[in-house]
């Protein structure tokens, strides 16, 4: 008996191409299938924080940018999987976001992984659009977060 599957959308380091996409890939830690990319359909603030360079969806809607990502189809396990990485419920709320299809042009419930609490001072940095790992701020795994820079 298969399991159901339900839409995910990725703004980090899950992304193709990004440190932790092989979280997605890895038969092990369940089904994922891209489905398109996606686009937030309200502003929220995606910054790239602590010492491990690590991007932050922060729970402030309408404010920043309008987040580019990739919608994924998963099962179960790999939704557990997800949450050990996001570190949910500790450090992440999850819950569904409206999500813009950027292929098909329209909207579709995809969970979403977003930071509740966090200190207001994160919301000085600079909000981006999209995430990419670099040279400059290049992302690097993290036991623990720490947000004293």
């Amino acid at each position: 008996m298969s399991t159901p599957l339900r839409r995910v959308f990725v703004y980090g380091t899950l992304k193709k191409g990004e440190p932790n996409h092989h979280w997605l890939t890895d038969a092990r830690n369940g089904q994922a299938r891209f489905i398109a990319k996606g686009r937030t359909t309200v502003q929220y603030p995606l910054i790239i924080a602590t010492r491990h360079n690590i991007p932050f969806l922060l729970d402030v809607p309408g404010t920043g940018h309008f987040v580019v990502g990739e919608i994924y189809e998963i099962d179960d396990r790999m939704l557990g999987r997800l949450d050990v990485l996001e570190d949910y419920p500790k450090l992440y709320d999850r819950r569904p976001e409206v999500i813009r299809n950027e292929e098909t042009n329209t909207v579709e419930s995809c969970l979403i992984y977003l930071m509740r609490s966090f200190p207001k001072r994160l919301l000085e940095k600079p909000l981006l659009e999209e995430y990419r790992n670099s040279p400059e701020k290049p992302y690097v795994e993290a036991d623990d977060i720490e947000f004293d820079e």
